[in-house]
């Protein structure tokens, strides 16, 4: 599977799992738009590094939680090249605890995890207009298995699950749209301790930044009769 002559805006690519995705999916030959809220630097460093594999980078800048900005980012990319994929990877994860949570704090979390993907997704299929085209979200497990914790992320991602199964049936048969729910991939960037992740998961280890490459690259390269479905990316910690 490669991406040779495919373009992608991936959403919050500067740093972490979706500069690890801007990055395999480069060297699957995809030219890609990164776009970040507010880190620049990193995200200028992505690019030359894409840069350097051969393929072409951007670099645009929006705050998501300014639902202008999200809707807005979509032409703001277009303007420069068309793009036949899009990964809403961008997300906050912050520890609130149920009875912390303020409106500010609930609305903030929504808007950037839920809300402006879903706009991002109605202005891609618009800009399409027919043609095919793949989204691709960024879930977790807890999107299907919700706890206690992190209450306003894992409601958040519930929901995204929920629009990704609700837009696949909205935007067929141009558009597939599929949810990868990733597990301990990283720790968090929150700061809160990970020293007990694994205890809760079956593979007993940290996936791979390749994994959640290789992953997305099903998604967005192989079969195109896979639309709706979201794959557990966690060692199997969903099922504990």
């Amino acid at each position: 599977m490669n991406l040779t002559g495919q373009t992608i805006l991936i959403t919050g690519a500067a740093r972490r799992i979706g500069r690890a995705l801007a990055l395999h999916l480069a060297r699957a030959g995809a030219d890609i738009f990164i776009h970040h809220g507010h880190s620049d630097s990193e995200a200028e460093q992505t690019a030359a590094e894409i840069r350097d594999l051969g393929c072409k980078a951007w670099v645009l800048q929006a705050d998501l939680e300014n639902l202008e900005q999200a809707i807005g980012l979509v032409e703001q990319a277009w303007k420069i090249q068309p793009f036949q994929r899009l990964i809403n990877n961008a997300a906050i994860f912050e520890p609130f605890d149920w009875a912390a949570v303020t409106p500010a704090d609930w609305q903030k979390t929504l808007n950037i995890n839920l809300t402006a993907p879903f706009f991002l997704s109605q202005q891609f299929a618009k800009r399409l207009a027919g043609q095919p085209g793949r989204i691709l979200n960024l879930l977790d497990w807890r999107a299907l298995r919700p706890g206690a914790d992190h209450l306003p992320y894992t409601v958040s991602k519930a929901a995204l699950a929920a629009l990704t199964q609700s837009l696949a049936l909205a935007l067929a048969p141009a558009i597939t749209v599929n949810g990868l729910a990733l597990g301990a991939v990283l720790p968090p960037s929150d700061g809160s301790k990970s020293t007990n992740i694994l205890k809760a998961v079956p593979a007993k280890r940290w996936a791979d930044l390749s994994e959640v490459g290789e992953a997305a690259l099903f998604f967005l390269a192989g079969p195109e009769y896979v639309t709706g479905e979201i794959l557990h990316l966690d060692g199997g910690r969903h099922l504990i």
